[in-house]
């Protein structure tokens, strides 16, 4: 069965749906920037002309040296093929684009563009040129994964940056799912929430974390957008990592997996970003929850909201004034509802643009 919202493959399969070009043209010379490929090398550059980028648009999320490291990391990563450099006649990086496939990638293979242009250098068509390359190259990665499923071009926008979800539309990519920030002050009493009979809830730990990853598979089966991770792209996003406000619910008897022999298991957790050069943007200190899961066999019991007491508490013992999260809009399992009951607040939203193929 396809999950909510997925394309059905079409004919030919991927690659011949994905229409890819035989050679991706470089931005055009006129634009008075040379191209070449990111290296690592390049991450404290990156690093910079994010900071400036993130400060001209008034983000509310700004990136640390260390995730524009990540950036430009991991095994399944390409950079000579899939990133671009923009520099001008002094050396110095003024736009880049990255276009990401992820190898776990099963029911649909996601193409991510991410991209930007340092503010001096926009107006000049630029940002059309460069959104052409990553398109292209999209394309080619889509066509080139071997999988006949449904494929999607994707990038993620804030939702008030008009300019840039304009120059997506004008390219021919549709707003498909929206995605709400949300925070709940922690001076209001912390959830007086119970853990499920039977359950218990531990620290995070080293050794509980692929067990971890694969009840996170196990618990967004459901959710529309979500593909598997594998070991390597899990820890290949964990710049922000807190391990000390991430918990994971275990179930002593083992459940289902009883009789397999492996007690306890994973039924649910709650892992936690710390984002510190986030706060003086948003004016506050927070708690950010990355993901919550509850696997389908231990739903309906209260669980999430256990563990998200647990989190609170954690965030409020180090001093945060708000605990913080993203949902997605139109979550199948009612998130959105249950976390305005529970007394979160929307701050802003992200839309996600695509082309669907």
């Amino acid at each position: 069965m396809s999950p909510e919202g997925a394309t059905a493959p079409g004919p030919g399969g991927l690659a011949a749906r994905a229409d890819a070009p035989s050679v991706v043209e470089l931005p055009p010379a006129h634009l008075e920037l040379e191209w070449r490929p990111l290296v690592v090398a390049d991450a404290p550059a990156l690093h910079r002309l994010l900071g400036v980028i993130e400060e001209a648009d008034a983000s509310l999320s700004r990136t640390s040296a260390a995730a524009a490291r990540e950036l430009l990391t991991g095994d399944w990563k390409d950079l000579a093929a899939d990133t671009l450099a923009g520099v001008d006649a002094g050396g110095e990086l003024r736009a880049y684009a990255i276009v990401e496939v992820r190898p776990g990638d099963q029911r649909t293979v996601r193409a991510f563009l991410r991209g930007g242009i340092h503010p001096a250098w926009r107006g000049r068509g630029v940002g059309p040129a460069l959104l052409r390359w990553m398109e292209g190259r999209g394309r080619q990665m889509l066509a080139a994964s071997g999988k006949d499923v449904p494929g999607r071009l994707a990038v993620y926008v804030d939702e008030d940056q008009r300019d840039q979800r304009r120059l997506y539309a004008a390219a021919g990519f549709s707003p498909i799912r929206w995605y709400t920030q949300m925070r709940r002050p922690l001076a209001a009493p912390v959830l007086d929430a119970t853990v499920p009979a039977g359950l218990q809830v531990v620290p995070w730990s080293e050794d509980l974390d692929d067990a971890v990853r694969l009840a996170h598979n196990e618990a967004f089966l459901d959710h529309w957008g979500t593909e598997p991770q594998t070991p390597e792209t899990w820890r290949g996003h964990q710049s922000g990592f807190a391990p000390s406000w991430s918990f994971v619910a275990l179930d002593p008897s083992g459940g289902d997996d009883a009789a397999a022999g492996s007690s306890p298991v994973v039924a649910g957790y709650l892992l936690s970003g710390r984002y510190e050069e986030d706060w003086p943007a948003l004016g506050y200190s927070c708690g950010y929850t990355e993901l919550l899961g509850v696997r389908p066999a231990y739903r309906g019991r209260g669980l999430a909201v256990a563990l998200l007491a647990s989190a609170m508490e954690a965030y409020r013992a180090d001093g945060m004034q708000y605990a913080a999260l993203s949902v997605d809009a139109a979550n199948p399992s009612g998130a959105h509802t249950l976390y305005e009951r529970l007394g979160y607040e929307r701050v802003h939203g992200e839309v996600l643009y695509s082309v669907e193929i």
